[in-house]
């Protein structure tokens, strides 16, 4: 396996059986539908080559833990919809969590929540019985934006939560698409949204206006048996960066000088069950990934390979994202099976045994 300049010096020693013993057919009733009329299932991830610096994921550990000290920060109760989808971390400290409302426990309202450094929760936003809040993101003026996933027309969209704390609708979306992964470029202008079934990314004008199909491709594509394409979104580095959980892949879409999408590169696949991720650092392309469908987070390297570094014994429950502030991994678990523990949790990031720093 090739090595690109500014990868992880780890030396990927030995790879771990999985203590879950999970088989396809486990993995087939572990990732739950976000809609209410989408069946999803997982299956053996499909893998999708579109970069020639593109590698397979070989899923290996760490023989010492990356993340370690992980434990409830917050727990939840997913029958009143309180199932955990995004997050964002808030310059002090707090963090920023949307819940699945009625697409978790059916007729129940969706939430955005203010997680206090203690664990203690309040409400910022309460959505309309049956919606969903999915995916969310936070401007440097303190706004944030989240996505609203809605079988009603006056509602489906992405919505802004400015400081004064009265939320607004600025972009309409389709009703029979999946917003899902949400992100806002560097300078404030635009906002990049996933959806999940019509294979597409759109762009939004942050201070609002019509949403446009920034780009369709069937890289981003669901499939017939996994019906969640194109999922996590982050603007990193003068690039989108999307998840495709049907497709178990990480691709970087480079965004040019007049704003269109570039050449699709594949930065790893086989990452199965795959669904909202985040970076090391602003500077590192080292990835931190959500693994819904097999209750793990995983690091993927620059290099494209990837490690298991939290699973099911860690306490993790059908993980949906993870957010990085310093050394410090938040995850957002939303409890999908039996006994639904939703939560997010809190870990502590070792930088030695990641021994990956920032790419120049």
């Amino acid at each position: 396996m090739s090595h690109f300049p500014g990868s992880h010096a780890c030396a990927l020693q030995r790879k771990r059986d999985d203590p879950m013993g999970i088989s396809t057919a486990t993995l087939t009733a572990t990732l739950v539908k976000k809609r209410s009329r989408l069946a999803a299932v997982i299956a053996v991830a499909a893998v999708v080559v579109s970069a020639p610096y593109a590698t397979a994921a070989a899923q290996q550990s760490s023989p010492k833990p990356v993340v370690s000290g992980v434990r409830t920060l917050a727990a939840f109760d997913f029958t009143s919809g309180e199932a955990p989808e995004n997050i964002a971390v808030n310059p002090d400290n707090s963090l920023t969590v949307s819940t699945l409302g009625g697409h978790a426990a059916a007729g129940e309202r969706p939430a955005l929540l203010r997680v206090e450094t203690s664990g203690r929760s309040t409400v910022l936003v309460s959505g309309q019985p049956g919606d969903a809040f999915s995916g969310i993101t936070r401007d440097h003026d303190g706004t944030t934006y989240y996505n609203v996933v809605s079988d009603d027309a006056s509602r489906a969209g992405v919505w802004q939560l400015p400081p004064d704390g009265t939320p607004r609708r600025i972009a309409v979306l389709p009703t029979d698409g999946l917003p899902n992964g949400l992100a806002i470029d560097p300078a404030g202008r635009t906002l990049y949204v996933a959806d999940s079934s019509k294979s597409t990314v759109w762009a939004v004008p942050a201070s609002g206006g019509r949403a446009t199909a920034w780009l369709t491709d069937p890289a981003l594509a669901p499939d017939p048996s996994i019906p969640f394409g194109v999922n996590g979104l982050r603007f990193h580095r003068g690039a989108v960066w999307v998840s495709n959980t049907a497709k178990g892949t990480l691709l970087r879409i480079p965004v040019t000088a007049t704003g269109s999408p570039g050449r699709i590169h594949t930065v790893t696949s086989g990452l199965t069950g795959v669904d909202d991720f985040n970076f090391l650092s602003d500077r590192s392309d080292v990835v931190f990934a959500a693994q819904n469908g097999l209750n793990q987070v995983a690091v993927v390297h620059p290099d494209g390979t990837a490690e298991s570094v939290l699973t099911v014994s860690d306490g993790l429950a059908s993980p949906t994202s993870v957010a990085v502030r310093g050394d410090r991994l938040y995850i957002t678990n939303a409890g999908f099976a039996e006994p639904h523990h939703a939560k997010v949790q809190r870990g502590t990031i070792n930088p030695a045994v990641l021994n990956c720093g920032p790419v120049s």
